[in-house]
């Protein structure tokens, strides 16, 4: 079903003389609510960004404890964790961007019914997102970063298994 079939359940004749003010209201709600995603979006990326500051930190700040023959356990743990905090705060921003977007489908079917559409007219200006020399999308960057703290915590867990030990159990050395 298209969007502006879901959208338009009523007609203005049969909704009534406040079709147009509740219209009108609504798109503003309706925007107002997209900016909140938005806001959301970005607070999940500080949490996410803190956490895996943090975990690069505690790892740093314990390196002292390992080079004096301490167990590397802990290492393995925490780089898991934050491999998995990666993987879900990716999930994360993929889950903003698709809400977002379907968001912004909706703004723009309302928008054809009003007397301007700025975000339409907005979307036109930069290109709708195919020519990078005009807009490139936050999403597309915003979603590489949780992948690099990714490859930093797979760098830490392959550093610290004790891969010696697991290649002569798997018969691969003696």
């Amino acid at each position: 079903m298209a969007i502006v079939d879901e959208l338009f359940k009523k007609p203005e004749q049969e909704y009534g003389n406040a079709y147009k003010a509740h219209y009108i209201e609504i798109y503003k709600l309706y925007v107002e609510m997209a900016d909140r995603i938005s806001s959301r979006r970005q607070s999940a990326n500080s949490f996410f960004l803190s956490v895996n500051t943090a975990i690069i930190a505690v790892v740093s700040y314990i390196q002292l404890g390992l080079s004096k023959g301490e167990s590397k356990d802990f290492y393995c743990v925490i780089s898991l964790a934050g491999m998995a905090l990666c993987y879900m705060w990716y999930r994360l921003i993929r889950s903003y961007k698709d809400l977002n977007s379907g968001k912004y489908k909706v703004i723009h079917s309302i928008e054809e019914n009003l007397p301007i559409s700025p975000y339409d007219a907005e979307w036109e200006s930069i290109g709708r997102g195919k020519n990078p020399k005009l807009y490139l999308p936050f999403t597309r960057v915003e979603m590489v970063v949780p992948w690099i703290f990714f490859v930093l915590h797979l760098v830490v867990f392959t550093r610290v298994i004790p891969w010696s030990i697991i290649f002569v159990k798997i018969g691969w050395t003696h």
